[in-house]
């Protein structure tokens, strides 16, 4: 396949996908080696991100996925057409247990409940439906949950390897648990 053929196939997938795709189903999907994919995917991630032709879309490497996105430049413009007349928003809770869950991941439900004071279990719901967080395991019995590929998509970040440094400010596990006595 060309490259201009190769990169007009591999635009025409992510533009339907509802997930990063990593680079080898993508080459599965076009019969391309994965580096000639890698390269073509590169390749278009800077074309859509030169700042003289700004586009309203991008193209992310998130999760080890590659995926279309709306283009941060207009992220506000976009907030104003998807938000204006919802409520949709996370309540003060859910932003606080999802803040724990993403620095302290892998963590279970009742951890979560003794670093805020509170019973989070309805918020865990919420965040679970809403596909922010998702079970990941489980120890000694008890269901163990991190954030989804959809929180790291929501917060425009491709690990959370992003995430700004403040899990030295939460209490150690170990101490939670009462292990650390």
């Amino acid at each position: 396949m060309n490259p201009a053929a190769l990169r007009g196939a591999l635009e025409a997938v992510l533009m339907v996908v509802d997930e990063p795709v990593p680079a080898a189903e993508l080459a599965a999907a076009v019969e391309v080696p994965v580096a000639d994919v890698e390269a073509a995917l590169e390749g278009l991630r800077d074309e859509y991100a030169d700042p003289d032709a700004p586009r309203g879309f991008e193209l992310r490497e998130v999760d080890g996925g590659w995926r279309i996105y709306s283009s941060r430049l207009f992220a506000d413009v976009v907030g104003r057409f998807i938000v204006e007349g919802q409520s949709a928003r996370l309540s003060q809770a859910a932003l606080e247990t999802l803040a724990v869950v993403a620095y302290r991941q892998p963590v279970t439900r009742g951890q979560v409940s003794q670093i805020r004071g509170v019973n989070v279990d309805s918020v865990m719901k919420t965040l679970a439906a809403r596909g922010l967080v998702t079970e990941v395991g489980e120890s000694s019995g008890a269901v163990l949950y991190g954030t989804s590929t959809e929180f790291l998509e929501r917060m425009g970040m491709s690990t959370l390897d992003d995430l700004p440094p403040l899990a030295p400010y939460l209490p150690d596990l170990a101490d939670i648990d009462g292990e650390g006595r």
